[in-house]
């Protein structure tokens, strides 16, 4: 038996043993760092900072593409499906979406608390400290609830850092440059483009059980659908905003608070409801994540900032 599926049959012991009280504690844990977390960076953009803004995106979403093209590159089953042994917590076995590695779940809460303990370690490190503990506790619940395996956690973990750190270097390079951000502009089309072919030719394990398939691999791409459409939105809603809008946020409108709250309410409902509803109902699991985060991020980078500069006030 390897030690990663030991290390979670430990941890599933000592659920058991605690009658499950820390299940719904991590399990928040987790939510909190995929449903809320995620909207974080469009309040940075419109009313904190838009060139920090941009790199929460850039981490947010350079992470869903690269995170989602090697889960489905690896197509590393679920550690149940591994060893029935395994029992997470929860309706995860239902619940749970893609392949196991890399975590999905580690690299968000890298992408947003990380960007923004880079942000704040200077001027307020009790934040910095809080969103490294947070991105910890976030990668350990994924092991603790039976979802991921270490290893599916530390990978997640590093190929965001190494994303924010590219991103770091990039913006410098990207001051008073407009020709070289649009040619990265157009890096970033043809990065998505490639991503979709690449996802929708390439081969996928199909082993069968009893005669039923394992795992669908058609169930395991909506997701990377999703980071690729959230990706493609960044690189064109940036080239429009930087060429067309120009947005510069109103600091000392009075009603900033008010409008940012407004987005972000519209973008969490969008993304956590709505889209559900619609786009996904319409184009499919796949294509319609790719549609529901493309709108997403024009909504945040194009359309929104345009409503800002409208209402806001003195």
């Amino acid at each position: 038996m390897s030690i990663d599926i030991q290390y979670l049959l430990f941890l599933q012991e000592l659920r058991n043993a605690t009658g499950g009280m820390f299940d719904e504690l991590f399990n928040v844990i987790s939510k909190i760092a995929v449903d809320i977390m995620p909207i974080l960076p469009y309040l940075i953009f419109w009313a904190v900072d838009k060139n920090w803004g941009y790199r929460f995106l850039g981490a947010q979403w350079g992470g869903e593409i690269v995170n989602g093209v090697v889960k489905l590159t690896a197509c590393a089953y679920r550690p149940w499906i591994r060893d029935v042994r395994i029992e997470p917590a929860g309706d995860s076995k239902v619940a749970a979406t893609g392949y196991s590695f890399p975590s999905g779940h580690t690299m968000c809460a890298t992408a947003n608390y990380g960007t923004l303990a880079v942000m704040q370690r200077k001027k307020r490190k009790i934040i910095a400290i809080f969103c490294c503990i947070m991105i910890l506790l976030t990668g350990f619940s994924r092991n603790f609830l039976g979802v991921h395996t270490p290893q599916d956690v530390v990978v997640g973990f590093f190929e965001t850092v190494l994303i924010i750190f590219i991103i770091a270097k990039l913006q410098k390079k990207l001051e008073n440059n407009s020709r070289l951000a649009d040619i990265l502009t157009i890096c970033g089309v043809v990065v998505s483009i490639v991503a979709l072919i690449y996802i929708n030719v390439k081969s996928y394990p199909m082993d069968y059980v009893d005669g039923k398939l394992l795992v669908d691999p058609k169930n395991m791409m909506p997701d990377t659908y999703g980071g690729i459409g959230g990706f493609l939105g960044l690189m064109i809603g940036s080239y429009i905003e930087r060429h067309y809008i120009k947005y510069e946020i109103p600091t000392g409108a009075k009603n900033l608070p008010a409008l940012a709250c407004v987005g972000t309410t519209i973008a969490f409902i969008w993304k956590e409801h709505l889209k559900g509803i619609t786009v996904q109902v319409w184009f499919g699991a796949g294509w319609g994540k790719f549609v529901a985060y493309f709108i997403l991020v024009m909504f945040a980078v194009v359309i929104y900032p345009l409503i800002i500069r409208k209402f806001a006030n003195d």
